[in-house]
């Protein structure tokens, strides 16, 4: 297992984790449920019904037992990567599962150009070599084909590295287009949704990034 990534213009400790008992335990303790309210869930679905290509292969970083992927959408192949095998069996919408811990190997086990989109939905924060990581994900998208990645306010501190506890939403939202331009990531669209006043179940406001691999 390599340590956590320094980084250059961040702090060396920008990728550390108060709490550095492995992802698989420290998962497989715990409900595999998203932190993400049911408003925010909603929005990061109506986010995958525009964003996501219909009828290709698409592949569920981090995943759990929800991918917030549309019901009524249909893909060719649907993969979801995560540390807790139970949470994996209980996602209905895949049809692959590999268990696997992105901090211990953050190396994909997947060919080149193998999917038509990437989600990453609330794991940013826990990645402690986020640029190696995304770089496997851009190895592993098809030219021209989308990394959706999401993320509300909700964490679970004792698992998020240093930089991301540190900075406020939007300067999380500049992180991550920062580590996705150095990958080579292009044609970066930011946004986020915010709960409508008059919804009290609605709490959580949702950030998201996407880029795109360069065709050439």
């Amino acid at each position: 297992m390599s340590g956590p990534e320094q980084l250059e213009g961040m702090h060396v400790a920008a990728f550390t984790r108060a709490n550095d008992e492995p992802d698989t335990i420290f998962h497989a303790q715990r409900i595999p449920d998203s932190l993400m309210d049911m408003g925010a869930q909603t929005a990061v679905t109506a986010l995958y019904q525009t964003a996501l290509p219909v009828g290709g292969a698409v592949l569920d970083l981090m995943a759990g037992a929800l991918s917030h992927y549309p019901k009524e959408a249909q893909f060719q192949r649907v993969v979801g990567l995560g540390v807790a095998k139970a949470a994996l069996e209980a996602n209905p919408v895949l049809s692959e599962r590999v268990v696997q811990d992105l901090n211990d190997e953050p190396t994909l086990p997947f060919e080149d150009d193998s999917f038509d989109a990437v989600t990453l939905c609330d794991g940013l924060a826990y990645l402690t070599q986020p640029l190696a990581v995304l770089m496997e994900i851009v190895r592993v998208l098809k030219p021209g084909a989308p990394l959706i990645l999401t993320f509300s306010d909700q964490f679970h501190a004792a698992k998020a590295v240093a930089i991301w506890q540190a900075l406020e939403p939007a300067d999380r939202v500049r992180l991550v287009s920062v580590l996705m331009s150095r990958t080579g990531l292009a044609e970066l669209d930011t946004g986020e949704v915010v709960p409508p006043e008059d919804l009290t179940a609605w709490r959580d406001t949702v950030h998201a990034v996407i880029g795109r691999k360069p065709r050439t």
